[in-house]
């Protein structure tokens, strides 16, 4: 019989004795113990069952080859389970002797990790009652959800009427209907008799309209602040550094609203305001100031082509016709001698534009 079919023998032995009475007793565990396979177990076994026997009968008896034997062999010598005096004479070890250090250590690292788990446990607890906390002693009162339009008008209207002290305003999208303007002449009017300081950025496009332009006097008349930029970053309403208001979707009007009041936010908002407005010029000094270089709406509309936004939703951005954002970009290229987009953006860079 070959040497393979010896082993396939021990084999198939094994697992009949395997089926028949089981693996023997803490078989899995022990392996599991030792950080080994369950080879080292079975050879550990034999070597106490029959003691002085070599690796090669070792291995012939276990269906393993020699090389298999004296790994395990090897292994477990390393853990002080076997005294190996020769290549031949091999003979067990004690578990209680051997095994003494490695299960110290294997405890003191299961112990690491449940008090490691413990500590995780009170963190996630601390978290969660600190999260409870919060969520009952503010309920929705950081945040309402306005949905479509009618209740968007109907909260607006309430803010108009309950503000005391300040209104700021992005309004981008580029001027308003006539008729808009005039609905909200009434409330703006009251505001600033009752001594509400309003403040409202347009995007400079509206300074293209008339109705806008008129209704800017009107307002600049009343006490009312307005300045224009090249473009918003959102839309947005701050009432008396407690309440903003925000779209729900800034490409969609009829979306909805979220109301926030959450003193981090405001703070936050207020801030972005207060920068965005320092960068505005003032509507009733007219058009922002011309120079030989680009005005700061070309200079957007250079930035928002450069970051691969099409004509159309660049203008969009800027509250402009499709129509003037091309006649705007032709003078552009026109200014610079630039026959192509890319070239534009080449010419631009060296000019100091961009």
């Amino acid at each position: 019989m070959s040497g393979s079919q010896v082993r396939e023998a021990a084999r198939a032995r094994r697992t009949r004795e395997v089926r028949e009475h089981g693996p023997g007793p803490g078989h899995a565990p022990l392996a599991a113990l030792l950080g080994q396979d369950e080879t080292c177990v079975d050879v550990y076994r034999l070597v106490i069952a029959e003691p002085g026997w070599p690796a090669d009968r070792i291995a012939g008896r276990l269906g393993l080859t020699e090389g298999e034997v004296r790994s395990a062999l090897d292994r477990l010598a390393g853990l002080s389970m076997l005294y190996r005096a020769g290549s031949r004479d091999i003979a067990a070890v004690s578990p209680e002797v051997g095994l003494a250090a490695h299960i110290r250590r294997r405890e003191s690292e299961i112990l690491a990790q449940q008090r490691e788990l413990a500590a995780v446990e009170a963190c996630a607890a601390e978290l969660t009652a600190v999260y409870a906390a919060q969520r009952a002693r503010h309920g929705n009162q950081g945040m309402e959800l306005l949905e479509g339009v009618g209740e968007v008008r109907a909260y607006l209207s309430e803010v108009a009427r309950n503000v005391d002290g300040e209104l700021r305003a992005f309004l981008p999208g580029g001027p308003q209907s006539p008729e808009d303007l005039a609905a909200s002449r009434p409330l703006d009017e009251w505001m600033l008799r009752a001594g509400v300081r309003l403040r409202t950025v347009y995007l400079d496009s509206v300074r293209n309209d008339r109705s806008s332009t008129e209704y800017a006097q009107w307002l600049a008349r009343l006490g009312g602040e307005i300045r224009t930029i090249p473009s918003l970053p959102l839309r947005m309403l701050i009432a008396d550094r407690s309440t903003a208001l925000l779209p729900l979707d800034p490409e969609d009007s009829g979306a909805g609203a979220v109301v926030l009041r959450a003193p981090g936010v405001i703070d936050a908002l207020l801030a972005l305001f207060d920068f965005v407005w320092e960068q505005a010029v003032p509507f009733e000094t007219g058009r922002p100031p011309a120079t030989e270089g680009p005005s700061q709406q070309e200079l957007e509309l250079l930035r928002l082509l450069e970051r691969g936004l099409t004509d159309e939703v660049a203008g969009r951005k800027l509250g402009l016709s499709l129509r003037t954002t091309r006649r705007m970009m032709s003078g552009i290229c026109s200014r610079l001698g630039a026959r192509s987009r890319f070239e534009v953006g080449v010419l631009a860079e060296r000019a100091g534009w961009l």
